[in-house]
């Protein structure tokens, strides 16, 4: 995927809104489907997904679709046919771009839930899978939308990185910044960036699971667990209305 698409993808400031924009979802499928309906979509299969809002709301990712969760594949198919039918929008995840590298062939650890998801795939066509590469191909890093006051990305972003697109900026919006230490699981420390962050476009991300959705300043972080047994979470923009469905089981 050329750089210049991607420039393009993440230059969506005359999207507006309102939107709804979902924290990592890891595969599952059952709460995802759960909190649209919630969130007031209809949603129907005929082949391909067709969902769509009575008020016209429209979805946005933050990434890390698959892995740890039981139906990967499935919350893949649903993404991919929202953002192909322009009803939806998503950010490239770590765990997303992990899968794609293996699907091409590429050499990665089978770590973190990736075990899961292959064991998932194996069971879809070739077809799919070369669908799903190019999909996760074509995410960009970040999203900035209504004329600059709202930016979506997977693990945040640094004011000066908003609307740049180079190899550092993909990896800050994937990974964070890491302090250099790891935690009891092994897990690199993230480096808090949302402290320093000064900026005036509100930064919504996920990435790093906590108990409750938290907002430091003008930046909030949508990932709740639900893969370990937390929440689901939604903030509808503008509003800043947070809803949420509980995760029906520990998955992992």
């Amino acid at each position: 995927m050329s750089k210049s698409i991607h420039s393009q993808q993440i230059h969506q400031k005359n999207e507006k809104g309102p939107f709804d924009i979902i924290g990592d979802i890891h595969g599952c499928f059952d709460e995802l489907h759960l909190l649209l309906v919630q969130l007031g979509y209809s949603i129907s299969k005929k082949g391909s997904y067709q969902i769509s809002h009575p008020d016209n709301r429209k979805l946005v990712f933050v990434g890390d679709l698959v892995d740890r969760g039981p139906r990967s594949p499935d919350v893949l198919k649903l993404v991919m046919d929202t953002v192909t039918s322009r009803v939806g929008f998503c950010v490239v995840g770590n765990h997303d771009d992990k899968l794609k590298k293996q699907l091409m062939g590429r050499n990665v650890v089978i770590a973190h839930g990736l075990k899961e998801t292959l064991e998932q795939m194996e069971k879809e066509s070739d077809e799919f899978k070369d669908d799903v590469i190019h999909f996760i191909e074509s995410l960009p890093c970040h999203i900035i939308f209504d004329e600059g006051r709202l930016a979506v990305a997977h693990a945040g972003i640094k004011e000066e990185y908003i609307g740049q697109d180079s190899l550092r900026v993909r990896s800050f919006c994937m990974y964070g910044e890491s302090t250099g230490d790891v935690d009891e699981n092994g897990l690199p420390v993230r480096y808090p960036w949302q402290n320093d962050y000064q900026g005036n476009t509100m930064i919504v991300y996920g990435h790093t699971p906590i108990s409750k959705p938290e907002w430091t300043g003008n930046t909030i972080n949508l990932d709740t667990g639900c893969v370990f047994g937390g929440r689901l979470t939604a903030l509808r923009y503008p509003e800043k209305e947070l809803i949420s469905v509980k995760a029906a089981k520990v998955y992992y």
